[in-house]
C-alpha cells in the first residue's frame, strides 16, 4: 500500500474506482472548484499540509508567513474542514489566523487518529504521512468545529499555567522531605512560598476574567453555588469544556472521560473502566467529587448506597463525579442554583 498516495475521502463515489483525479484532469479551474479537506501536522518551526481529493502536499514555516502562504494556497476553493492535533500549543495562534481567514477548523484527538492510522494499515508514521491521515480522518468521521471564544482560550491559558505551578508545587514538597542542607532548605521554601503567591495572584486574575462578562460570571455563580464546587472546578468547566451547555449529560462525562466502557465479549463480563477524554478536566472533576462525597448531603448519601451495595470506594467516587457533573449541566441548563431538596 503506498503511505503517501491520495485516498479519496467518504464524500466521493465509494465506487468510483481510482482513476487519474478530476482535479487533474480539468485543469487548476476544476480542482478549486471541488470541496476538499486540509489535513495539517504541526511541529514548532513548521506545518506539514496535505489537501484532498488532490492528494497535494507542502511545507510551509509555523509563522506568520507561512500562515499567510498556507492561507493564500487555499484561498478561493472550498474548504470544507481543516484538521489538526493538538502540539503542545504551537497550534493555536495558527488556529486563530485560520479562523481569522473565515476557514473551518477541526482540532482532532491524536489518539484516535493513530488508531484511525493503523486500521487503514498506515505502520509508517512521520510528520507528511500525519497529515495525510489527519486529512482523511476529519473527511471520513465527525468532528467538531473549533470555537473561537477569547475569553475561555485567555482562561484556559491560565488554567494550563495554575496546573503547572500546583505540579511543581507537588513536586517541591516531595523534595523537601527529603533535604537536611540548612540553605538547600532555605532556598526550597523561597521557590515554594513564591509558587505559593503566583497561584495565588492566578487564581486572582481567573476571578477577574469572569467577573469582567455578565454570562461567564452567572454561570460561574450557579456553578459554586453548588455545595463542593469551588472556583477552581467552575473556572475549569467553563474554559475547558465550552460544549458543557450544548451536550447531555452522557456526552459531558464522556468528553470529560468518567463514562464507564463495557469489556464483554460472549459469555465474559468483563469489568467497565473509564477511558480517555480530557484528562486535565477530568483530575479536576475526581478531586471536587472527593469532597463533594464528604461534605454534599445528596452525594455523601449517594456514595454510601453505593458502598453499601458492594462497589469499591473509587467506583463510589468516578460515579459521584458523573452525578456531580449531570447536576451541573442541569442548574445551567435551568439557569436555578444548588437546591439540595430538588437534587434529591
Amino acid at each position: 500500500m503506498d503511505e503517501l498516495g491520495p485516498r479519496p475521502p467518504s464524500f466521493l463515489n465509494p465506487n468510483s474506482c481510482w482513476g487519474q483525479d478530476p482535479a487533474r484532469k480539468d485543469g487548476s479551474e476544476r480542482m478549486e472548484a471541488l470541496e476538499c479537506v486540509v489535513g495539517i501536522d504541526v511541529s514548532k518551526a513548521r506545518l506539514d499540509v496535505a489537501v484532498l481529493p488532490s492528494g497535494e502536499a507542502f511545507q510551509v514555516g509555523n509563522d506568520e508567513a507561512g500562515w499567510a502562504k498556507l492561507i493564500g494556497r487555499l484561498k478561493g476553493r472550498k474548504v470544507k474542514a481543516i484538521g489538526l492535533e493538538p502540539s503542545g500549543g504551537y497550534e493555536r495562534r495558527l488556529i486563530k489566523a485560520l479562523r481569522k481567514a473565515g476557514l473551518p477548523v477541526r482540532r482532532v484527538n491524536p489518539y484516535r487518529v493513530r488508531h484511525y492510522a493503523l486500521a487503514l494499515g498506515r505502520l509508517a508514521k512521520n510528520d507528511r504521512i500525519d497529515a495525510h491521515v489527519i486529512a482523511r480522518f476529519v473527511a471520513d468521521l465527525p468532528t467538531r468545529e473549533v470555537r473561537h471564544d477569547p475569553l475561555a482560550e485567555q482562561m484556559a491559558e491560565l488554567i494550563t499555567a495554575r496546573r503547572q505551578l500546583t505540579e511543581d508545587k507537588v513536586s517541591l514538597g516531595n523534595q523537601l522531605e527529603q533535604i537536611r542542607d540548612p540553605a538547600l532548605r532555605r532556598m526550597a521554601n523561597k521557590r515554594l512560598r513564591l509558587i505559593e503567591a503566583e497561584l495565588l495572584m492566578i487564581g486572582k486574575r481567573l476571578a477577574q476574567v469572569v467577573a469582567s462578562n455578565k454570562d461567564l460570571a452567572a454561570k460561574d455563580r450557579l456553578i459554586q453555588s453548588f455545595k463542593g464546587a469551588g472556583p477552581v472546578l467552575s473556572h475549569t468547566l467553563l474554559a475547558l469544556v465550552p460544549e458543557i451547555e450544548d451536550a447531555d449529560r452522557r456526552e459531558i462525562a464522556a468528553l470529560v472521560g468518567l463514562a464507564p466502557y463495557d469489556d464483554d465479549s460472549g459469555h465474559r463480563a468483563g469489568s467497565r473502566s473509564i477511558w480517555g477524554g480530557r484528562a486535565e478536566v477530568r483530575n479536576v472533576v475526581y478531586m471536587a467529587a472527593l469532597t463533594a462525597a464528604r461534605c454534599n448531603p445528596v452525594l455523601k448519601a449517594f456514595r454510601e448506597r453505593l458502598i453499601a451495595d458492594g462497589k469499591k470506594p473509587k467506583v463510589a467516587i468516578i460515579a459521584v463525579a458523573r452525578r456531580m457533573l449531570g447536576i451541573i449541566l442541569a442548574m445551567l441548563k435551568s439557569g436555578k442554583e444548588w437546591d439540595p431538596n430538588y437534587a434529591a
